[in-house]
């Protein structure tokens, strides 16, 4: 899987205002903003992004996947100095 594959599924399961994606193909970074995520602690967030992924969390195909999760709001609080770059 590449960066771009990763980011895709992400962003056809859920509506996202900001995706950044970083691996070596099994290990990831993520950097994600989207307005669904509001009112969700992280867990839940972590547990939605997941679901996008769906068997490919199981299948090995995405070996492990960290991240950072924002609102809009809380993303521009934050700013693009939080994508770990």
């Amino acid at each position: 899987m590449t960066s771009q594959d990763v980011q895709d599924l992400i962003s056809q399961g859920m509506q996202c205002s900001f995706i950044s994606i970083e691996g070596d193909g099994r290990h990831w970074f993520a950097t994600i903003v989207s307005q669904e995520f509001e009112g969700l602690r992280s867990i839940k967030r972590h547990q939605l992004v997941y679901k996008t992924l769906g068997q490919k969390m199981h299948t090995d195909e995405v070996h492990a996947l960290s991240m950072k999760t924002f609102t809009p709001q809380e993303w521009e609080l934050q700013g693009p100095q939080s994508t770990g770059a």
